[in-house]
């Protein structure tokens, strides 16, 4: 029968073992830390060869579309990211360009994403590519990136073209009688409360010219006038006047009224002296 002292050493052997594990696996996770922090900083090194391929494209981008986008750059150990946001009548336009990795950091992954609220038509909202970290084509990069960048903007200005973005936005020229965008207007004019809006300036001046205005004060501030109002009087102005004229035209009415009773009362007396004791 197997004393004690063998179970001992048994036991001991099962926890040595298991110390051994701890140590081994404690090492290959050391290890594998240095592995991920070296391909962590050639992702960096990586990234900042990208940069000289995207940040010329999307500077272009926003020298384009000037003052109607705003950036928001985002950069991390593992990512770096740039947000737009594009000012439109008709909605609102989020696009974004990433490169980021897998777990591992193995890869070199590029990403756009567009996002238009409210979505009415059909558009491509997420696109990516990806290289492995050791071999980016750069060429590859380039082309992927004009392609995106191209093919937002062709999805921008659709949503121009867009029936039901537009709804809101449809006016019509009062000379020409064709319908556009209102962003498109090449003239406006303001007339009586009301914005007109024109295909070109001829047509503005044509209906400036139908309306009887003859200079740019009289466009801003024309108003419907009445028979013997002053230029340039305004409605509150000419309320009061024609309130104290309604006023002074009672009066005299009830002036003649009263000027009838009495010479009424005049003659009465003349004819019947007696008229009054008559009535007692």
């Amino acid at each position: 029968m197997a004393d004690i002292h063998t179970l001992a050493s048994r036991i001991d052997a099962e926890f040595s073992g298991a110390e051994e594990k701890v140590k081994n696996l404690r090492a290959d996770q050391v290890a594998g830390q240095q592995e991920r922090q070296k391909r962590l900083e050639q992702l960096g090194r990586v990234f900042d060869e990208l940069r000289d391929i995207w940040k010329p494209r999307l500077e272009l981008l926003v020298k384009k579309f000037g003052d109607r986008v705003q950036t928001k750059p985002r950069v991390v150990p593992s990512t770096r990211e740039v947000t737009f946001d594009f000012q439109s009548r008709v909605a609102r336009v989020r696009l974004k360009f990433s490169a980021c990795t897998d777990r591992d950091i193995q890869k070199v992954i590029l990403s756009y994403d567009l996002e238009i609220i409210p979505v009415l038509m059909r558009f491509n909202p997420h696109s990516e590519v990806e290289f492995p970290l050791d071999a980016v084509d750069k060429d590859a990069v380039a082309k992927w990136n004009d392609d995106r960048i191209v093919e937002f903007v062709r999805t921008y200005f659709a949503m121009g073209e867009n029936a039901i973005y537009l709804r809101d936005e449809m006016v019509e020229d009062p000379i020409a009688h064709v319908s556009f965008p209102r962003f498109a207007a090449a003239a406006t004019l303001e007339w009586r409360g009301e914005k007109f809006y024109f295909v070109g300036e001829e047509t503005r001046q044509e209906f400036a010219k139908q309306q009887g205005i003859m200079n740019t004060d009289q466009e801003e501030r024309a108003e419907r006038k009445e028979p013997g109002e002053h230029p340039g009087q305004n409605p509150a102005a000419r309320a009061a006047e024609r309130s104290a004229q309604a006023l002074t035209k009672i009066d005299e009415e009830l002036r003649n009224v009263d000027e009838t009773i009495h010479k009424a009362d005049s003659d009465r007396n003349r004819v019947y002296p007696n008229a009054a004791e008559l009535s007692e």
